[in-house]
């Protein structure tokens, strides 16, 4: 099966109703420029020249409240996108929006201009840090937008933020398990970055804000990509890219150029360890032929850990064995 891909298109800020305590829409997305139609048809022209698998490739609006921007403007956007669409077309539009913006009106309209995935920026499932961050939706707001959006017949995408303000440990897990109850298709986990100029940098400055140590959100962003996948959500995103524009803005926060592959390399090592049971040896690991580089870790962090604890791992791949999940070879001395 080909990757799937998107052909992003970024609106800043327009039509949110709120400017949240971590949130700078126009450096997140890279983007200053309001796109117009005509944009939106350049943009897909270009890549319907490009993009050979255009059955799996969508045409997605992210970095705004798509439902929560002008009527007018909404359409201008969606009649465009509308164009390249079906038959020799891309598979789709997939939008981004609040979960405070869906009712069935809105996705009626959605359903009738080719949307085919709606992802909702839920960023916690916390009423309390939900408020301390001015979302200024509930997380009720989050189940029954799902709900809706799901009876509808549209692909469910979840945003999660780990690491906001006021969020503790055990609200990190309670937002965990009431994604897995609302079982969306997709999640993108964003660990919080503190841009500059938001109100999370003024929280931050004057220590009002503390962040916990990179190591423990690299835990808990593995644990959540484990507990979605194994629940059949496919995790889609871990950590904003180089790309999404936080390089320069960002003053403190969990940025790395490779944070899902640290993520996915604490998942193995935690599987290694139960397998070796943390005893000194040398043993021929077995994982995923697809998945060797991602047991053996971000710079071969792994190979070093169990190294430095008189442990030497050798890692093979077998085709019969699923992501995540590791298995004795021959190799036990």
């Amino acid at each position: 099966m080909s990757r799937h891909s998107n052909i992003s298109i970024f609106i800043p800020h327009i039509g949110c109703p709120h400017r949240c305590s971590f949130c700078d829409q126009r450096t997140i997305s890279g983007s200053k420029d309001i796109p117009r139609g005509d944009d939106v048809r350049r943009i897909c022209s270009r890549a319907v020249d490009e993009i050979p698998d255009k059955s799996n490739t969508q045409i997605a609006f992210f970095g705004g409240s798509f439902t929560a921007i002008p009527e007018g403007y909404m359409l201008e956007l969606l009649t465009a996108a509308r164009e390249f669409v079906g038959e020799g077309g891309f598979s789709g539009i997939r939008i981004s929006t609040r979960p405070d913006f869906i009712n069935k009106k809105i996705l009626s309209v959605l359903k009738g201009y080719g949307v085919t995935s709606i992802e909702l920026g839920a960023q916690s499932l916390s009423d309390e840090v939900l408020a301390a961050n001015e979302r200024g939706h509930t997380a009720h707001d989050v189940f029954i937008a799902s709900e809706l959006i799901k009876s509808s017949g549209f692909e469910l995408g979840l945003q999660i933020i780990p690491g906001l303000y006021r969020s503790t440990p055990e609200d990190e897990k309670a937002t965990m398990d009431g994604v897995i109850s609302i079982s969306p298709h997709t999640v993108r986990i964003y660990p919080i970055v503190v841009i500059e100029g938001t109100k999370l940098a003024e929280y931050y400055k004057k220590g009002e804000y503390k962040l916990a140590p990179f190591e423990d959100m690299v835990e808990l962003c593995g644990d959540m990509m484990l507990a979605f996948e194994a629940e059949g959500i496919r995790v889609i995103k871990c950590g904003l890219h180089a790309s999404d524009g936080v390089e320069g803005e960002r003053i403190a926060g969990y940025y790395h150029p490779a944070f899902r592959e640290l993520c996915q390399g604490e998942i193995y090592r935690k599987e290694i360890l139960k397998l070796t049971e943390g005893k000194p040896g040398k043993y021929e690991i077995l994982v995923g032929s697809s998945h060797i580089s991602k047991a053996v870790g971000h710079k071969r962090q792994n190979i070093e850990y169990f190294r430095k604890r008189g442990t030497e791992i050798i890692i093979k791949g077998d085709s019969s064995i699923p992501l995540y999940s590791v298995r004795k070879g021959n190799i036990c001395i």
